[in-house]
């Protein structure tokens, strides 16, 4: 049972570790393609909501695997995560 729970364990920081570096890779593209756009803040408002609105109307993966309330929950965070460090990186230069 011990090396069942260190497997998923070691599973689980894989995984989130892989969804950390994915979040930062698509962070620096949206940076690169919003960069002089000269967006007001009420544009990146609508941005996110609607890449969020797009995100959430998408089916649901795992064939059922996931509730929808897993996937909306976990597409906000992702999204929220995601602009928090685009927006960060605008602001930077």
């Amino acid at each position: 049972m011990a090396s069942r729970l260190a497997d998923l364990v070691r599973r689980a920081r894989r995984l989130s570790a892989e969804r950390d570096r994915l979040i930062e890779a698509v962070a620096t593209e949206w940076t690169r393609a919003l960069r002089g756009q000269r967006l007001t803040p009420a544009d990146l408002d609508e941005l996110w909501a609607a890449l969020t609105e797009d995100a959430l109307r998408q089916r649901i993966p795992g064939d059922g695997k996931y509730t929808s309330q897993v996937w909306r929950h976990e597409t906000r965070e992702v999204i929220a995560r995601v602009r928090e460090k685009v927006e960060a990186q605008l602001r930077e230069r």
